[in-house]
């Protein structure tokens, strides 16, 4: 672990400790993403999901800064990303035992988790992680300038430039079933308490699996800031 390693930790662990420190802090943080859902989702996923691809960057190359990277383009588009994921979840968990309940009425917990786990993962899944590869694209063509965010995106070209035998081979055919699915069903029977908790923790694993699945750097490490 070098001294940079070190300095990410101690931000980590000082960014999380007053969450568990103090309830006062915990308390806040539970009443308003009650009262702001979609918001504190968007922002959940900026923060998390981004250093999560932030570390598997840091896995892949080695070094924390990476020229080109995009951090604050990123941020943006998983804040946006984050409320659909909201409306994902709202859609699913409210819908999907309604569906079940016309084919098992006396299902239990578990095995509505479950549905609406596979629901979620098997429907909504695909097109979200298709959509992030895309934007991924169109940052990493603009060298992670803010200048992506006001250009359209080729959905066309950004399409045929996926690496469909990762995207598909990887991404959907084994992190979907092997992760995604059991993990969503564990937030699912959770308490709504550390749904927020146990969610917090798959935005960072999300991160790190969609960067460690995009294959070989797009961008060369760099010892200037992002």
């Amino acid at each position: 672990m070098n001294t940079m390693d070190k300095a990410v930790l101690a931000g980590v662990l000082a960014f999380l400790s007053p969450f568990f420190i103090f309830d006062s802090v915990y308390q806040t943080f539970i009443t308003v993403t009650d009262q702001h859902g979609f918001a504190m989702s968007g922002v959940k996923f900026a923060i998390l999901a981004t250093f999560g691809e932030v570390l598997g960057q840091r896995i892949r190359t080695g070094s924390w800064s990476i020229k080109g990277f995009g951090v604050i383009p990123k941020m943006i588009v998983w804040y946006v990303l984050g409320v659909m994921i909201k409306a994902a979840f709202v859609v699913f968990a409210v819908g999907d035992p309604v569906v079940l309940s016309k084919f098992l009425p006396e299902a239990g917990p578990v095995l509505t988790a479950l549905s609406i786990s596979l629901g979620l993962n098997l429907i909504f899944a695909p097109i979200f992680m298709t959509l992030h590869k895309i934007t991924d694209l169109h940052i990493a063509d603009h060298n992670g300038s803010m200048m992506a965010l006001l250009k359209p995106i080729d959905m066309a070209q950004k399409f045929n430039q996926i690496d469909w035998n990762v995207q598909y081979g990887f991404v959907f055919k084994k992190t979907i079933p092997l992760f995604w699915i059991p993990a969503h069903t564990i937030t699912f029977l959770l308490p709504s308490a550390f749904q927020v908790v146990f969610a917090a923790s798959l935005g960072v694993a999300l991160g790190v699996i969609l960067a460690l699945a995009s294959g070989k750097p797009q961008v060369m490490p760099t010892d200037q800031p992002a």
